[in-house]
Parts: structure tokens; C-alpha cells; sequence
């Protein structure tokens, strides 16, 4: 369990919210890390491990001519997967993970392409369907550490963009609650 994980469960809970996750080169590793933190059924609804393309658009409602002309290792896919996990599970916050661990390439794509997304709230308030924030990564390493890092990555977005929505009164209250001053 990371701390970044136990974050992230203490700040949804804190705030009443819940997490869905898709995932595809992580293949559960984010739902793994979320659900390995005490407390987390409070706030995980459940994750879609998308591996193959053509589920990312049956399952998770990512745009066919988008996969077709850009393929599976996208930012605009990983935006949509976050957006479609959020809404086929009925969450207030969706994450996504895709890109390329190895060993070969894929899409046109180098090994260590990574982009993971986070949809929130924030992206019903300003009416975009597959809004929210995208992260572009180039990643090193074993396809082990490659997955490693992608899902520590998307744990970090998370924090962040949970963070940055939190107001001043559920700062206190989670400050409060767990022993901080």
C-alpha cells in the first residue's frame, strides 16, 4: 500500500466521493493499490481492465474513429477512458491508465509511452463529457517498473486534482480527524 494511496482513500472519504478506475497496460494494478488500503470499499466502485482495444470502446464508450486513427496509446483515449469508467460505474471520480510497457512497441508508440487521466467532478460542472486532466509520460525502465510508475503516476494526478477541488472547511475537517493541526 502507498501512501499516496492511503491519501487518496482518507481524502474521498473525507469528502463522500468514490472512485472508478480503467486501466489497460496497468492490467488492475491501480484497483489493486486503491483496495490494498484499509477502508477503500468506503469510496472504490470498481475498475474495467480494458486490455484489448475494442473493449475501450464497448465497454467504456471511447470513440471508435479515435481508436481507429490514433489507436489505443492516446491522450484523448485515456481522458475518455476515465470519463467512461466514471459513468459505467458511478463514480464521482474517474481515473484511466494506457500506453505501451513493452516489450515492443505499439500504435506507433515507443515502449514507456504512458498517458494517464483523471475525470471529476470538475468535468460534469463545465459540460465536458471526456474533460478532466491528462498526463504525458515517457517512462524507462523494465515493462515491471513501467507499469509501477504509470500507476503511481495516475495516483498522484489523483491527489492532486482532489486536492485542488478540496475547500478551505473539508481541509480542516479531514486535518482534524486524522490528528494533524
Amino acid at each position: 500500500m502507498s501512501s499516496t494511496a492511503a491519501d487518496v482513500v482518507r481524502l474521498l472519504t473525507v469528502r463522500g466521493e468514490t472512485l472508478a478506475v480503467a486501466e489497460s497496460l496497468t492490467g488492475g494494478l491501480v484497483a489493486a493499490e486503491i483496495t490494498s488500503v484499509p477502508g477503500a470499499s468506503k469510496v472504490f466502485r470498481g475498475a474495467v481492465t480494458a486490455y484489448a482495444t475494442d473493449l475501450k470502446h464497448q465497454v467504456l464508450g471511447v470513440d471508435a474513429a479515435l481508436l481507429a486513427g490514433r489507436g489505443a496509446v492516446d491522450p484523448q483515449v485515456a481522458a475518455q477512458m476515465a470519463a467512461g469508467a466514471r459513468r459505467v460505474l458511478g463514480a464521482d471520480w474517474g481515473v484511466a491508465t494506457t500506453g505501451v510497457a513493452g516489450p515492443d512497441p505499439q500504435d506507433g508508440q515507443p515502449v514507456g509511452t504512458v498517458f494517464v487521466a483523471v475525470a471529476g467532478p470538475f468535468a460534469a460542472e463545465a459540460g465536458a463529457e471526456s474533460g478532466g486532466k491528462v498526463a504525458s509520460l515517457r517512462l524507462n525502465g523494465s515493462r515491471a517498473e513501467i507499469r509501477m510508475e504509470s500507476v503511481r503516476s495516475v495516483l498522484a494526478l489523483l491527489l492532486e486534482e482532489i486536492a485542488g477541488e478540496q475547500t478551505g472547511n473539508e481541509r480542516a475537517q479531514d486535518t482534524e480527524q486524522n490528528g494533524g493541526t
